[in-house]
């Protein structure tokens, strides 16, 4: 407790210290540095349009998609086209020097059949493990993107994704409830190896919509996404990713907006968050796992973006085991009943974790539900543990009501 109390202190003085250090040393210089290193890909000027590798004998477009996409990246990339209509789609695969473009009044419409998915690597909470792929998945991949005006629509709901035997687990002999997600924490508990934490059909766990998992030169932009099963976009091990005017409209479960997790160099701007959980929430690995990558969060830039219901407009945690340094937040508006809070730091003495220079300025708040600026140095009530997370240079500057 005494060593807790001390952190906190060290926190509010340092806060209070950080106005005047940084009259002599500005750190938004060192914001412009890492926006001029975040440069979009760029792609070749061929399109393929994904109706021309439909040949009807299927009501998913998937097979159609999916071989749009691998002509493309093997011929050298370019533009694959989802053209104006409704397409309804199981998982999509993307692949290097591709961009996925969604033209005005596009919508894609992905399943929820489990069994049509296939089994990827990736993390879920912090937590590595094998499950069903996300709605759009990239692995160690390199010059991709996701643009246009249209719509991706995850048809999440009570009926499928969120019914009550996933969310809230089977009741077991004992009473008491578990689910596919208790038993991955149970796994890590138990230090299962990553390569046996597997979940697929019935038994997986509802997938993120958007992993790029070690990817490098990502681009996302313009378009919409609904009715999430988990995480919106979850750019993940991955570096030089940019994300701008995306509408993120996604009441469920974990519907956090935008997590980038143990990334580098990345821009969040003009986007609109209007979200079930956190709009934002950078995150760095969880427990024994964060601590075997132990790679952090850093120069990550968020600006001029709009966030309305969500547990918070900008998170760090609370899987923040490997890090989180040099976030800059400015002109953005946060403003609803439903908004939580508006910066907000967690974790634990069991995930641990240093965050450093955070960095905000000029947030208009019209309304929130508790506070500016939250932090919690015992998330999910745990009072004790080895790993004592260490918050410092922590900058709250303008605000605005």
């Amino acid at each position: 407790m005494d060593k807790i109390k001390m952190s906190v202190s060290l926190l509010v003085f340092t806060v209070s210290l950080s106005s005047c250090y940084y009259k002599k040393v500005d750190p938004w210089d060192k914001m412009t540095e890492v926006y001029e290193q975040i440069v979009p890909p760029t792609f070749p000027d061929k399109n393929y349009v994904i109706t021309d590798y439909y040949d009807g004998k299927d009501s998913l477009y998937t097979k159609a998609i999916n071989q749009a996409i691998t002509e493309c990246s093997v011929q050298g990339g370019g533009k694959v086209i989802i053209p104006k209509g409704i397409y309804p789609t199981a998982p999509i695969r993307l692949k290097s020097n591709v961009n996925l473009h969604l033209a005005d009044s596009a919508v894609l419409k992905f399943t929820t059949d489990y069994n049509l998915f296939d089994t990827v690597r990736t993390r879920l909470e912090g937590i590595d493990c094998y499950n069903i792929s996300p709605l759009i998945y990239a692995y160690e991949e390199i010059n991709i993107a996701i643009t246009g005006n249209g719509i991706m629509d995850g048809q999440a709901d009570r009926s499928n994704w969120f019914c009550d035997e996933r969310i809230r687990g089977v009741v077991q002999k004992d009473g008491k409830h578990t689910n596919e997600k208790t038993l991955l924490y149970e796994m890590k508990e138990d230090s299962v190896p990553f390569d046996k934490r597997v979940f697929s059909g019935k038994s997986s766990i509802r997938p993120q919509f958007i992993n790029l998992y070690k990817c490098k030169n990502i681009l996302l932009e313009g378009f919409t996404i609904n009715r999430a099963p988990f995480w919106l976009i979850h750019p993940l091990l991955s570096e030089n990713v940019t994300i701008r005017k995306v509408k993120m409209q996604s009441h469920g479960y974990n519907n956090d907006g935008c997590d980038p997790e143990s990334c580098n160099n990345v821009l969040i701007e003009d986007c609109d968050f209007d979200t079930g959980d956190d709009c934002i929430a950078i995150k760095s690995g969880r427990d024994e796992d964060g601590r075997f990558w132990n790679i952090p969060s850093e120069n990550i830039i968020v600006r001029n973006c709009r966030m309305k219901d969500g547990h918070a407009g900008v998170a760090i945690g609370s899987e923040v085991t490997g890090g989180c340094r040099n976030v800059w937040v400015e002109n953005c508006r946060m403003d609803s009943p439903e908004l939580d809070r508006i910066i907000r730091i967690k974790s634990n003495a069991i995930r641990g974790g240093e965050v450093e220079n955070l960095f905000v300025r000029n947030i208009f708040v019209g309304e929130c539900k508790e506070s500016i600026l939250g932090i919690e140095m015992k998330y999910w009530r745990v009072e004790k543990g080895p790993y004592l997370p260490y918050f410092h240079n922590i900058y709250l500057g303008k605000y605005y009501k």
